[in-house]
């Protein structure tokens, strides 16, 4: 049955393959359907909401840096928590770098067990990429592809210019000051009789578009007994919905198996990926859209985006599309080939030896150029300016391996022994001039050279590693498996340098005891497991050095009465730094009832130690602080799978759900109670990204109350609030029942990361048609989306949301915002609160899918083994509870982000 098959399917785990049914540890796999023919624009965003305990947050759909955020288990460490990624046990700079239709499965290694294999570096999970392979059998062509459309799934929605200013005269006239407008500007504004003098100006319209992309892939694959081969090559064009934002992306791709002898094999794989893809720059702190989609959403609408005398309509920031107008760019390309050679050799009947050696160089060359404007006879911008930068590394590896696996009567017996050696290297230099003679002249050399500056520096690493893992089974029932990884870093000194990560994981298949006979019939499987482990991270060090004391240029001493420049020591040695140490146990449960029903279920806690932070030094020694293994952490979580397959006549039906329980605490900041930075806070007992702000409790309701606030609370020590209330603004509470408002009575309202993560993937088909949807969400997250998102009343520069149409008035006391105040000098828009703290619990549309395969005899004269179209879309829809419309998933801030998009597409196999 399939079911059975399902049990005997083979996982990808570290440096190996593990039937299913006997996997001790906690590992999650996805095969190539799940993502094929996607309009995907990168591996994590597909990724999401299939697999427990996998959380991926996609905030942008910025063409080419629309990667999501990939979190296993949790966030695992106060530095970077992403996860180890390999393709083909190689790793890899992101797993973003190969195309989709390449992918024959992708696994997850969750714990200890299953991830100690790769020691050091896995301490945030570990992601396996296996790719494609020839098959025995005649040449096969396959071309998959698809072209489709784009939208936002969510944009700010802006006051027309007749409402805003409605509003700003209410707000002028609460604090006493004349209004700006009188009702027949407003009635022009409203009726577009005087488009110039009074215009509606929709910027974001103005500024974005409906993108187009289309991806194609063709590959040929085939082979002898002796020789297997898999040769692929893939485009992507995006252009984006932000105009002059734009993608194009290829793949190429070829795997190559051969058999020498009986007991030698060789297997060769190479790619290589080009990625070139364009950001419209900002004139404003260029280098990407950022400030400019600022920019489209703070302008105010009566601003014209052109004169009556075709010139440009001008804040003092001057005008967004007259930026995209003069089709300035950030211009990156990437191009990264890898290549992979591995030999295989049987030494005798259970025992082989491997050698793989692989080099992977990636090169990066960043321009932004940023042209000078005169946007009308008194407004200019200039001089033009460019940057550019260049960045490359690469990398080396050397793994050998030695693989024992005998089965003698009831007794099964699997040994791995290996040895890694990894070197790498990272180049980075950047250049900048100004004062181009023109703005067609974007060659460096043309800049004024009294303007440039430049920069660059070089790093280094290396890394040797011996591991090992044993694998017993006796019966089928009871296995047992122990690795053990010791590595060495660069990153170290060399007294230190040694890093020990051992693991072990132990199941029990009770479904093939003979207690259980009875239960044959409806339970095909039942199986607990347990796992304990070490795993290490040294990918907090940025620095790389940390070992050795660090010397900067720039201070100036005195010589024969001149100051001469020199060098300072910036940091003093700490050789004692090591790796951070993550101790991990868990247990679970599988289980498969009538060969229809799959459930599993895990606990896990794992506690991270030593992790590294910066520790200050007094000023006296006029040090920059240092790094030291001062941190602890703990997350504690539960995952639950549960899945339906089915097939009767012409149906199939699969479902299957998965959900996810995750929680993080601070354990120790380096002797620290608390560290606070702005509303963000790290406090000893509390989960890492928390968010730090005065309880908000209501709106007064009068001056009067309002006032005796005041009298209650402003003359005391410690008074945080800058300006005076009024009826509308927000009440604050004294949390901690002082009898004084100071920032002591902030408090810790919410997280950034979720508590609760879940998804849901539907599978139907009747006959030729298939139809998919994959539904994700998250709950117990929150978002802080400051003033700037909700809109401002200052002006010509401000553009408020159309939350403000409910806003409190003493004739709206019920509405939902605070009163409107110009300039914002009131405390409910100065001040972080949980009244701008929001739930971002979110349920999401993720994809649908509806296909039909033509039948074999309709196809077969036109030389066709498959034929199916489908249609897809991504995306489609979000239900959640935030006050403005904005995703979910949208960084926090001020309304600068590229809006995630909505996808759909048609496409044929």
């Amino acid at each position: 049955s399939e079911d059975q098959l399902a049990l005997d399917e083979v996982i990808v785990v570290g440096y190996g393959v593990q039937q299913k049914a006997n996997l001790s540890g906690a590992v999650a796999q996805l095969d190539s359907k799940e993502l094929s023919n996607r309009p995907i624009t990168n591996i994590s965003s597909g990724i999401q909401g299939l697999m427990p305990g996998v959380t991926v947050t996609t905030s942008e759909g910025r063409p080419g840096q629309d990667n999501g955020s990939i979190r296993i288990r949790g966030v695992g460490t106060l530095n970077s928590s992403d996860p180890y990624v390999l393709i083909d046990g190689i790793e890899s700079g992101s797993m973003n770098s190969i195309d989709p239709n390449d992918i024959e499965s992708i696994t997850v290694l969750k714990d200890a067990s299953s991830a100690a294999i790769y020691g050091s570096k896995a301490s945030n999970g570990v992601i396996l990429i296996t790719t494609k392979r020839g098959k025995t059998g005649k040449p096969q062509i396959s071309y998959n592809g698809y072209v489709g459309i784009q939208n936002p799934t969510a944009m700010i929605d802006l006051l027309s210019s007749a409402d805003y200013a409605t509003l700003y005269n209410q707000a002028l006239t609460a604090e006493g000051k004349n209004p700006r407008f009188d009702e027949k500007e407003i009635q022009k504004f409203r009726d577009g009789s005087d488009p110039y003098k009074y215009p509606n100006t929709d910027w974001q319209d103005l500024a974005f578009r409906t993108g187009v992309q289309h991806q194609h892939n063709v590959n040929i694959s085939g082979g002898t007994d002796n020789i297997r081969y898999l040769a692929s090559v893939g485009y992507l064009n995006q252009s984006g919905i932000l105009r002059n934002s734009s993608r194009n992306q290829f793949n190429a791709r070829t795997n190559l198996d051969i058999k020498l002898s009986e007991k030698l094999n060789v297997r060769m794989n190479m790619a290589y990926f080009n990625n070139t893809y364009s950001d419209p720059n900002s004139c404003i702190i260029p280098g990407n859209s950022n400030l400019l989609i600022r920019e489209v959403n703070i302008v105010a609408p009566w601003i014209p985006y052109k004169n009556e005398d075709g010139s440009y309509g001008t804040v003092s920031d001057g005008n967004p599309i007259a930026w995209l107008d003069m089709d300035q760019t950030v211009d990156n390309n990437i191009q990264n080939f890898s290549g992979t050679v591995a030999v295989d050799y049987q030494i005798i009947d259970g025992l082989k030896a491997s050698v793989q050696g692989a080099y992977i160089t990636n090169n990066q060359h960043y321009k932004s150029f940023v042209k000078d404007i005169q946007y009308n006879p008194i407004k200019y911008h200039g001089p033009n300016e460019l940057t550019e930068t260049v960045y490359n590394w690469n990398r080396s590896n050397l793994d050998v391996l030695l693989n024992y696996d005998k089965k003698l009567n009831l007794h099964g017996l699997k040994v791995l022994l290996g040895y890694h050696l990894e070197k790498y290297n990272y180049y980075e230099n950047t250049m900048f001039r100004k004062s181009f003679p023109n703005n067609d002249l974007t060659d460096m050399n043309a800049g004024t050279a009294s303007t440039q500056t430049n920069g660059g520096f070089t790093r280094e690493l290396a890394m040797l590693s011996y591991f090992g893992r044993i694998n017993y089974d006796y019966d089928n029932k009871y296995l047992f498996e122990a690795n053990i990884r010791a590595d060495a870093s660069s990153r170290f000194s060399p007294d230190n340098r040694w890093g020990y990560f051992p693991s072990l994981s132990a199941a029990w298949r009770l479904s093939e005891e003979d207690f259980m006979e009875n239960t044959n019939e409806w339970m095909n499987n039942l199986k607990i497991r347990g796992s304990w482990g070490f795993l290490g991270n040294q990918n907090a060090l940025n620095d790389y050095y940390p070992w050795m004391n660090t010397y900067s240029i720039g201070a100036n001493y005195p010589f024969n009465n001149n100051l001469s420049t020199g060098y300072y020591q910036k940091n003093y040695r700490l050789a004692s730094i090591s790796w951070e140490k993550a101790r991990t146990w868990g247990i679970g449960l599988d289980m498969t009832l009538m060969n229809k029903i799959n459930f599993s279920m895990d606990y896990y806690d794992r506690k991270t130690t030593d992790i590294i932070m910066d520790v200050p030094v007094p000023s006296e020694f006029a040090l920059g602080a240092y790094k030291d293994n001062v941190g602890a952490m703990v997350n504690r979580g539960i995952e639950i799978a549960l899945g339906y397959n089915n097939r009767w006549k012409d149906w199939s039906l699969s479902v299957n759900g998965n959900f996810t329980y995750n929680r993080n605490e601070i354990m120790n900041l380096g002797g620290v109670q608390r560290m606070i930075n702005g509303n963000d806070i790290k406090q000893i007992g509390s989960p890492i990204n928390s968010y730090y702000a005065y309880k908000a409790v209501g709106f007064f309701q009068s001056d009067a109350e309002a006032q005796a606030y005041m009298d209650k609370y402003k003359g005391k020590e410690g008074y945080p609030f800058t300006s005076d209330f009024k009826a509308g603004d927000i009440i604050y509470s004294d949390t901690n029942g002082d009898g004084k408002m100071t920032s002591e009575d902030r408090v810790i309202c919410g997280s950034k990361d979720p508590k609760f993560t879940y998804g849901l993937n539907i599978n139907a088909g009747w006959r030729g048609f298939d139809l998919s949807a994959i539904f994700t969400g998250a709950a117990g997250v929150s978002r802080f989306f400051n003033t700037q998102m909700y809109g401002e009343f200052s002006g010509d520069t401000t553009h408020p949301s159309t939350a403000w149409l409910d806003a409190w008035s003493t004739e709206n006391p019920d509405g939902k915002m605070p009163r409107v105040a110009v300039n914002s000098p009131s405390s409910s828009m100065n001040t972080v609160s949980t009244f701008w703290i929001q739930n971002a619990n979110f349920l999401r549309m993720k994809s649908i899918q509806l296909g039909y395969t033509f039948p074999s005899e309709w196809i077969k004269p036109s030389g066709l083994s498959n034929l199916r179209i489908y249609y897809s879309g991504e995306n489609l829809f979000t239900i959640d509870n935030l006050m403005i419309n904005v995703d979910p998933e949208a960084p926090e801030g001020r309304g600068s982000h590229y809006p995630l998009v909505q996808t759909h597409s048609i496409g044929v196999n």
